[in-house]
């Protein structure tokens, strides 16, 4: 939010610089983004001074030019060819010397030497429109006598630069979304500093109503979404342009002025907080509004030409007949005010905050006025507003304030009860910062002290601090204006001895991986738990159906419509973008959480049950393996690759690769998969190559492989292992290779897992190094090669136990896959 120095002093009197005063909003919370000086005026009216024409005369070469000669106060007067018909000597005018910039816009140009119809001139005389004091264009600016000359045209025009402090306003922070809000905030932190300040904003007392001639009537007929309503006619309105003081006003903050009527509800919401709409009076049909719902499906078209449906959760303001906005977010067509407008509504309410929210959601509609209403404003505030911009409409507009304000608040709001211990707060800030102090505090933030005794006091928090509801919250308000920095830090540290527990070592687990990863080539990926509904939507994947879905109740978007059931479509994302921008060799992982729901689970007794979440590690490769190397040619990386990288996880944690069983996977997000189980049946990894029409829906044609880790099974798994030393074997390895003529059905796990079966001692590992499927072999067969290596730890093989153990495995191997020797 966008707060002007100067504005801001109106309501606060202080002397600190621009820079001063944004660091003391920062000490208070309101944090300071920018701070940067703006012009009223753009470029100041920089290069532009008060001049005298001591000569007019014709030019030779033109019928309307003429050539002057102009004194701008220097040693010598200057020639200026000048086209304005009303130019003549003895005039005071501004002048644009050499070098000034002019804008016009957005473009600007520069006054340098040039030649008119052959004759030199050496500045340009100026109207209103080119140097942004005015809009007149028929002729130059003509001065007073007494301008003197020479004065820079800044100076003559009192022209002052404003700064601009750019403030970040946190979400529980509502209150502060005006330059009054900030104001009060400010007050409190120039009272506890020891400045000599007070608080102070326009009275009311010009409010007055001129007659009764056009009276509003107000059915307020739903009080949940609407807890106040209150209006005000005003006829015989003059819509203009607004005055250049208020145009200023609302430039400097960033604001387009549009009419003086738009302009002064503009000026009230950045003024005070209070957003506000004015209606076309003769177009509020039945001279009354009613404030409901719509009934599910209407159409409504708004001021932007957008035609929105609106629901049963949508408040509407209306007319005796139609909708004419969207309450507190966006007005209808043929609602605002116009050049033919005569006669005016203000309308001045309290929405309440989630109704506004969600309406703003649903239509994707974002205001200043819904920003406000989403986060609450002060529902004491409505009328001061309305009495406010009532005055600046009979100023600024000519109106005649036609009927007594009509204010229907059926349940006023309440201010807070706190009950606050002045240990407590001593406790909660760490130090003791007197009892006159903390009442100070809260009586300069607004809170009134009801009662008071030596333990502590009993405050009222007023309405428009919805977030300061319990004694935490008061103490938080406490410490940011006594100053975070004011708290010393203490010179003992009181801490007690921990445990490692269960996370600790899942988390030290995690980080291990991490860093192995890291060091393959691998980036770490983090992406938002919240993901798209359309993926799960049309229950294209068996393992993740729409109905096991978590979905959020409110969500900001479409985008971030449910929880994520896998990690995989977040990588998706993250693979798409990087290789959109030429980075399509690729090495992701994420640590992360999966969300699913299991209806059968639920009970009304304990509806959570029905809500799990396991934690997954996940892992895509995509891309070349090698690329561009001088001593290596291009490679494409594999499925191989991949799996080798589970396996060495596995290595690291501790998992015995020896424990776990590989089975093809019938997870349809992959067009080839496995998956490692253990012998109970529970899943440990899956990976493979993604599906085609998985990539397909994310636009990437290169060939993605994906593991997903199931981290919680694996930590679970490896909790009870502990880290063994042993020595390196002093005795040889045996290399023994069988190639194996065996049917097409079989797989390579099953003779893996015969071999180990049949010598559980010896045999440290069996690798596939060769497969081959063709001419020479009988149909439905396949030939695998096979490595063996055999070791014992405690003495030298020899031949003859060599080839025992062989030929067991091979009786085995031929008994129950029906393998032959080749």
């Amino acid at each position: 939010m966008n707060i002007s120095y100067k504005w801001l002093k109106e309501y606060v009197d202080f002397d600190l610089t621009p820079q001063e005063t944004a660091d003391a909003l920062t000490s208070v919370g309101l944090e300071v983004d920018a701070l940067e000086e703006v012009q009223t005026i753009k470029g100041g009216l920089k290069g532009l001074y008060v001049g005298k024409v001591l000569t007019c005369e014709s030019h030779p070469n033109s019928d309307h030019l003429h050539i002057t000669t102009v004194d701008l106060g220097k040693a010598e007067p200057q020639q200026i060819v000048c086209g304005a018909p009303n130019v003549a000597a003895g005039q005071k005018v501004i002048v644009a010397d050499l070098g000034c910039v002019l804008y016009a816009g957005e473009e600007s140009f520069t006054i340098k030497r040039s030649k008119l119809r052959g004759v030199e001139s050496l500045g340009m005389i100026c109207a209103e429109d080119e140097i942004g004091v005015g809009t007149d264009h028929a002729g130059i600016i003509v001065l007073p006598e007494d301008a003197v000359v020479g004065t820079p045209a800044a100076d003559y025009y009192h022209l002052e630069s404003d700064w601009i402090i750019e403030i970040d306003i946190t979400a529980n922070h509502g209150d502060a979304l005006s330059h009054y809000g900030v104001a009060r905030d400010f007050y409190a932190w120039l009272k506890q500093n020891g400045y000599t300040t007070s608080l102070h904003r326009p009275d009311s007392s010009a409010f007055c109503v001129d007659n009764e001639d056009l009276k509003i009537d107000v059915d307020l007929q739903n009080t949940d979404a609407c807890k106040r309503y209150s209006c005000i006619s005003i006829s015989g309105c003059e819509v203009k342009e607004s005055p250049e003081w208020l145009q200023n006003k609302l430039r400097v903050i960033g604001l387009r002025p549009i009419n003086n009527i738009v302009d002064i509800t503009n000026y009230i919401m950045m003024a005070y907080g209070q957003p506000m709409h004015c209606f076309d009076a003769d177009m509020v049909k039945g001279h009354k509004i009613v404030v409901r719902t719509q009934p599910e499906g209407t159409k409504f078209v708004t001021l932007d030409g957008e035609e929105h449906t609106l629901g049963a959760r949508d408040l509407s303001i209306c007319n005796a007949e139609d909708p004419m906005c969207i309450a507190g977010i966006f007005g209808g067509k043929g609602s605002g005010t116009y050049d033919t407008t005569t006669n005016v509504v203000l309308e001045s309410a309290y929405f309440h905050p989630t109704w506004i929210r969600k309406s703003t959601r649903r239509h994707g509609l974002s205001t200043d006025a819904s920003y406000r209403f989403e986060r609450g404003i002060d529902p004491n505030g409505n009328i001061y507003a309305l009495k406010q911009a009532a005055i600046l409409c009979k100023e600024l507009a000519g109106g005649k304030i036609s009927m007594q304000i009509k204010d229907v608040y059926p349940e006023p709001i309440e201010g807070f009860n706190v009950e606050l211990s002045y240990e407590y707060v001593h406790n909660l800030i760490g130090k003791e910062i007197g009892k006159e102090t903390i009442k100070e505090i809260v009586t300069s933030l607004e809170m009134k002290i009801v009662s008071e005794t030596n333990e502590g006091i009993s405050i009222v928090v007023p309405p428009y601090r919805s977030d300061v509801q319990r004694p935490c919250d008061v103490v938080e308000d406490i410490l940011r204006i006594y100053g975070y920095n004011n708290v010393e830090i203490p010179t003992q540290l009181k801490s007690s001895l921990t445990i490692a527990g269960d996370e600790d070592k899942k988390h030290r687990l995690q980080n291990l991986v991490s860093e192995q990863l890291v060091g393959c080539g691998f980036n770490e990926i983090l992406n938002n738990s919240l993901s798209k509904l359309s993926y799960y939507a049309d229950n294209a994947y068996n393992a993740y159906p729409l109905d096991t879905t978590v979905k959020v109740m409110n969500p900001l978007s479409a985008d971030l419509g449910v929880m994520r059931q896998t990690m995989l479509f977040g990588g998706l994302e993250s693979i798409l973008r990087n290789v959109n921008r030429k980075s399509s060799n690729l090495r992701f992982f994420e640590v992360g959480n999966t969300y699913k729901y299991d209806k059968s689970k639920w009970t009304e007794e304990d509806p959570a049950r029905a809500y799990g979440q396991e934690q997954h590690m996940a892992l895509w490769v995509t891309g070349k393996r090698v690329e561009g190397s001088w001593i290596h040619p291009d490679e494409d990386t594999s499925f191989y690759e991949l799996m080798a990288y589970v396996k060495n996880i596995f290595a690291h944690v501790g998992l015995g690769i020896n424990k776990l069983v590989l089975e093809k996977s019938d997870n349809n997000i992959f067009s080839k998969g496995l998956v490692y189980k253990n012998r109970g049946g529970k899943v440990f990894a899956e990976l493979g190559i993604l599906n085609g029409k998985v990539l397909k829906k994310f636009d990437i044609e290169q060939t993605i492989f994906y593991a997903d880790i199931y981290w919680d099974n694996v930590t679970k798994a490896v909790k009870k292992e502990t880290l063994e030393y042993q020595e390196i074997s002093k005795f040889p390895a045996v290399s023994r290779d069988l190639a194996l003529l065996i049917d097409k059905n079989v797989e390579f796990e099953q003779i893996e897992q015969i071999a180990l079966q049949t010598e559980k001692k010896l045999l440290k590992s069996v690798d596939l190094f060769d497969v081959y499927e063709g001419k020479n072999l009988p149909a439905g067969k396949k030939s695998y090669a096979i490595n063996f290596i055999l070791q014992d730890d405690t003495k030298t093989l020899n031949d003859k136990a060599i080839d025992a153990i062989m030929q067991k495995m091979i009786k085995q191997l031929c008994a129950k896959l029906g393998a032959e020797l080749r």
